[in-house]
């Protein structure tokens, strides 16, 4: 499957919409509240429009799953489906903790071709499609990216602010250490072995938290699934990630911190 065209398109975008965001993350923006008591900015709103707009305009018969959008499910009858998290780590911009990213992952038949991040703050992105490889792009240079092979003194990143879990690993003789990381940047430091280890335990995630990670990760040679080691399916009618996610460097820490059904 080739995909340079879609890749490109998607960097455009994500790469407009970091600007736009980081133009009102230095303002007095105004944050709402919305029905599932959730924040939203108007740096939400804004990346989102970017986004929508270009991966229209270039792929019109695509469908496309967006965290500020109706969701009216006709993209289930859709083999292409964009999902955009056009700011994953709202909180995280609110309360100005510089580990904001945005989402941008391209599915086909239910599994994630093609995948990109930006961490609009630390000016980098991240990016894979299927069978290519992760690369990160940083100061305008492009570099291939791997995990880490380490099976031991692991470095686990965890949210900055959804976390609950700290004592199930505090005591964990495989962790090293435990560190508060926003949004989906924790994939991008996996993926780029800077640390070894994601778990989230609950269902409080959905796919455009996830998507991208998801081959970013794989792509890296890493591992990604939900917590009983099952694959994570997308473009779903019920969107929410029941099973949380593990992401970690490889099959034998997955194998360790799954859960047994």
């Amino acid at each position: 499957m080739q995909l340079d065209k879609q890749l490109e398109i998607a960097i455009e975008a994500i790469s407009l919409a970091s600007k736009a965001i980081l133009e009102i993350y230095n303002t007095n923006f105004q944050v709402n509240i919305k029905k599932d008591h959730s924040e939203v900015t108007n740096a939400d709103l804004k990346s989102e429009q970017i986004i929508k707009e270009l991966l229209t305009k270039h792929f019109p018969t695509y469908a496309i799953l967006s965290e500020e959008s109706t969701d009216d499910l006709k993209r289930l009858d859709n083999d292409y489906c964009w999902i955009v998290d056009p700011l994953d780590g709202t909180k995280d911009f609110v309360n100005k903790t510089n580990n904001f990213s945005i989402n941008i992952a391209l599915s086909y038949k239910h599994e994630i071709v093609l995948g990109v991040i930006s961490v609009p703050y630390q000016h980098i992105i991240y990016y894979a499609t299927k069978n290519n490889g992760a690369y990160k792009i940083f100061n305008n240079q492009t570099t291939k990216i791997h995990v880490s092979n380490k099976k031991d003194h692991l470095n686990m990143v965890t949210s900055q602010f959804f976390f609950k879990e700290n004592d199930l690993y505090n005591n964990n003789k495989l962790i090293a250490s435990i560190k508060a990381i926003g949004s989906s940047y924790k994939a991008g430091l996996i993926a780029e072995g800077k640390a070894d280890l994601c778990i989230k335990n609950d269902s409080h995630t959905k796919e455009w938290d996830t998507a991208p990670s998801e081959i970013i990760i794989k792509e890296a040679g890493g591992c990604m699934s939900d917590i009983y080691g099952k694959t994570i399916s997308y473009n779903k009618k019920d969107v929410f990630n029941h099973f949380g996610f593990i992401i970690t460097n490889n099959l034998e820490n997955l194998e360790r911190f799954k859960k047994d059904e």
